[in-house]
Parts: structure tokens; sequence; C-alpha cells
């Protein structure tokens, strides 16, 4: 926690820097990206997870953080779609734009260029994966609501793994079209059920966990988000080019939007259990940058008490939407220390596509 503090005073002074590496010396650029979303996450959100987990949390080991800036092209207070698309796109886009500038014009996402790179590719989440989040690295349509044109992107391209809710937009279509058909068609094991998916063992995979959303974690998800994860990245490391993959804890929103301080608690704790399974990943590998992040802030969400003790958190709320306020962005690996200091959002896909040297 020390060393924690102390890199974000040194972050706020200025005296961290992108050679504090060793100067003169070539810096290490990684082999993977893993970029994670706490759907909703800001400082607080982060705060109550550490103080009901007894004052700790797997994110402390991130070795460098900075905040991004989420206005999106049209709101001071941006949403997920917007917010995802500046990470996937690295330009500003209108609240419920998916995978568009503001003109609403189709761009390539770092998915898409990591794909027409060689690089394997995957998206996990803990909503249908047609949602705001993940469709905006895959998908490009003008409005996040339109999922069943979201579902038909998926079919555009050749991402190795996606494990999330959303089947219905995939087999209950308006157009009476099947695309699990189309899906195995294109090569995919199209799995639906976490059994199902771990027993995949190569090829692509198309893992379905429910109709539409997967419940929240303490009603029925469970392991899922860890499970999943797992699975997308022993898939995805089967390629030596390297990979990208996109996890979500998407349901952190979730519990903002309902001020319900228990559903943040239990949906953050499940996001950082698989950060620290992501983290060990990576320092085993030695090749893979892992960045953490949210599209925004959800609730309002504040810290009135607390005991870190018995991990008691007593929350309070301004909002059941979104807010404006900056959000961090913690990273680790090869590449982590780009991450430091103060940019808008879309410098992430800037220096995610440098990490991986798609520009």
């Amino acid at each position: 926690m020390k060393k924690l503090v102390l890199t974000v005073a040194l972050v706020v002074t200025g005296l961290v820097s992108h050679a504090q590496t060793n100067v003169g010396t070539p810096v290490k650029r990684p082999k993977n990206v893993i970029l994670m979303i706490g759907d909703g996450m800001g400082v607080s959100q982060i705060y109550a997870g550490m103080v009901a987990n007894k004052n700790t949390l797997n994110l402390e080991r991130s070795q460098f953080i900075g905040f991004h800036k989420n206005q999106s092209a049209d709101s001071f207070i941006t949403d997920s779609a917007a917010g995802a698309t500046a990470f996937s796109i690295g330009k500003k886009a209108k609240n419920g734009g998916i995978g568009v500038d503001a003109q609403e014009r189709p761009q390539t996402t770092i998915l898409e260029s990591a794909e027409a790179n060689g690089l394997a590719t995957g998206l996990v989440a803990t909503c249908s994966v047609t949602h705001a989040t993940p469709a905006s690295f895959i998908a490009h349509q003008p409005k996040r609501s339109m999922m069943e044109e979201i579902a038909a992107d998926f079919l555009k391209t050749d991402i190795d793994v996606f494990i999330g809710g959303g089947r219905s937009y995939f087999n209950q279509r308006k157009d009476g079209v099947n695309l699990l058909d189309n899906l195995k068609t294109n090569g995919y094991q199209v799995a639906n059920s976490m059994d199902e998916i771990e027993k995949v063992s190569k090829g692509k995979l198309a893992g379905f966990l429910a109709d539409k959303e997967q419940p929240r974690f303490s009603m029925g998800r469970g392991e899922e988000l860890s499970r999943s994860s797992k699975k997308a990245l022993d898939l995805l490391k089967q390629n030596e080019k390297g990979f990208f993959l996109m996890v979500e804890g998407s349901q952190i929103d979730w519990g903002g939007h309902a001020n319900d301080t228990d559903y943040i608690v239990e949906e953050m704790k499940d996001f950082d259990k698989v950060i620290g399974e992501v983290f060990d990943f990576a320092a085993k590998d030695g090749n893979t940058l892992v960045i953490i992040t949210a599209d925004h802030e959800t609730g309002g969400f504040s810290i009135n008490g607390g005991n870190t003790e018995t991990g008691e958190v007593k929350g309070a709320y301004t909002t059941k939407g979104h807010t404006g306020v900056m959000i961090p962005v913690l990273a680790f690996g090869p590449g982590a220390e780009a991450f430091s200091g103060f940019y808008e959002n879309t410098a992430i896909y800037d220096k995610m596509m440098e990490a991986l040297q798609l520009k």
C-alpha cells in the first residue's frame, strides 16, 4: 500500500516519467495486452472493495497509476458506449455510439487491428456480449440499443474467443436467422454453459452464459468471470504472435445505478479476484501488459464510514446515473509506465496501439 501511495504522489507531482525504467535502456514492449474495464468503477468503488476486503486488493500490485478524462463528444457525462469506444478507436463518440466516431462513421478498433496483424483476440464480460462495452471493441453501430445488429457484426470479424451473455440476440432474432449456426460454420465451438466452455482446449470459442444478462455474483453467477478469463487466456496464449483481450467487470456499474453498496462491493471484489489472477499470469509470462480502468463512475458514490477490520462500508450517493469525475488507470507489466499522468480517455487507445506496435 505504501508503494502505491508513493507512486500516486510521484505521478501527481510529475516525478514519474516514461523514462523511469532505466535511462538509455530500450523499453521492453509487451507481446500481449489485457485491458480490464470495471464498468462504473471510480476511486470510491475501488476503496469500498478494499475496505470490505479488510484493507487490501490485488489492484495494489499495480506499478503505475494515471487518470483519464472521460467526457464524450456530445456530453460532459459519458455513457458506456462512448466511453468504451474512446478506448477502442481512439476517438470521441456521441453517447450511444458503438465503434464509430462523432460523425457516426465506423472506425477500426484496436481488436480489429490486432486481428489484422495476426494477434489472437478476445472479449469476456459479466453482461451480454452485445452490451455497450464489449460491443464497442467489435461492432460499428450508431446506437447501443441495436443489439441484433451488433450481434451480426460479430460474424464480420475473426475474433478468437468471446464469453458472456446475450445468446438470444444470436438465435432469437426478428429476422429469423440463427447466428449460432453461422458461428459454427465459421469454425466456432459454441458453448452454452461454464462446463462446456471449460472443455474447449483449442480453436475458436463462442461462450454464452445467459440468454440476455448474467445474474449478479451473489445471485448465481459465482466464479464465472474468473473461470471465463482463465479459459480465454488458455486459448489466446497459444498464438505465438501475442493477443489482445478485454475483460469487463460489468456489474459494478449496475450496483451504482441501484445505489446498492453491497452490490458494488461484491462485484468489485469479484473483479479484483480476476485482476489478481491476470497479474499472476502477466508476472509469469513476462510479456504481458495489463491495464485496469473504467469507462466512467456510476452513482456519485461516496464512503461516509467504514471499518477495515470488519469490512463494513457505509455508502452514500448523489445520483442513480453516471458522473463526470476523472477515472483511475492502473497498469502492470512491460509498457506500464506509459499510463501514468493525466490524459483524455482516447489516449488509452493510442498507448495500447503503441505498446503492441500496431501503428
